[in-house]
């Protein structure tokens, strides 16, 4: 589906002033602000579930790679915008819109910034979208679309500073070692002979560092509750290093 957690809407009416879209010698700013309604469209339909709007600006050969990498075929996107569940609601707003023209074809950055109630919850998620738009004709259509998804910081869990000593060593994968050491009330973990990074606590056995939100590191323990090694994952990919002292 188109992934960003569809919610709810009515499909924006789109003003354009006269002979935008058909003049060839349209202003930047005149293209800039056309494709910007356009983009709030499509988004206002995804949450109102009416593909018709996307039926009208895509082009016949689009591409849309979503942000679970998941890639979609125009009839594909069609298929996936429909009314939103019951107990869901909200709303996407694009922002950040930014535009570089070359000839016949714009190429778009913009983030969509989503608020949405799910039964009660308020959620909030953030995309960053990259997109290739193109001039057909009289109308301009949407050729390639590429979304990612904003990562963030979780919530942090504080660990009683004596519990941390149970991670403190050194760890080896190959002819590499890590070393983590105890600063007061937090952990740092580095590559030995460089600087270390705090490390901080997500869940029992888990941390993470800040800004680097792809990866977690989880900590593994034999039968005697002993930290043997932890996991270096990023993106489900687990990279593992034993503890060697």
């Amino acid at each position: 589906m188109v992934r960003r957690s569809v919610l709810f809407g009515l499909c924006m009416l789109i003003f354009v002033p006269a002979g935008v879209g058909q003049n060839p010698a349209a202003s930047v700013e005149e293209i800039t602000n056309l494709l910007h309604a356009k983009d709030q469209a499509l988004m206002d339909a995804v949450t109102a579930g009416d593909p018709k709007v996307w039926d009208a600006m895509l082009a016949p050969d689009v591409i849309y790679l979503d942000e679970s990498g998941e890639l979609s075929s125009r009839a594909d996107l069609l298929n996936q915008i429909k009314p939103l569940a019951s107990g869901v609601s909200g709303n996407i707003k694009v922002t950040d819109y930014k535009l570089t023209l070359h000839g016949d074809t714009a190429r778009v950055f913009m983030a969509d910034e989503e608020q949405e109630n799910f039964h009660g919850a308020q959620l909030h998620a953030r995309y960053l979208v990259t997109e290739t738009w193109q001039k057909i004709g009289a109308q301009w259509k949407l050729l390639l679309a590429h979304v990612y998804a904003t990562l963030f910081e979780p919530p942090v869990l504080k660990v009683n500073p004596q519990d941390l000593d149970a991670y403190v060593g050194r760890y080896a994968v190959g002819d590499l070692i890590y070393v983590i050491s105890r600063d007061g009330d937090h952990l740092l973990g580095g590559r030995e002979g460089k600087p270390g990074s705090v490390l901080i606590g997500e869940l029992k056995d888990v941390f993470f560092i800040a800004g680097q939100l792809r990866t977690r590191k989880i900590f593994q323990r034999d039968a005697n509750g002993k930290v043997t090694r932890f996991l270096d994952r990023r993106e489900g990919v687990d990279l593992p290093w034993r503890r060697i002292n």
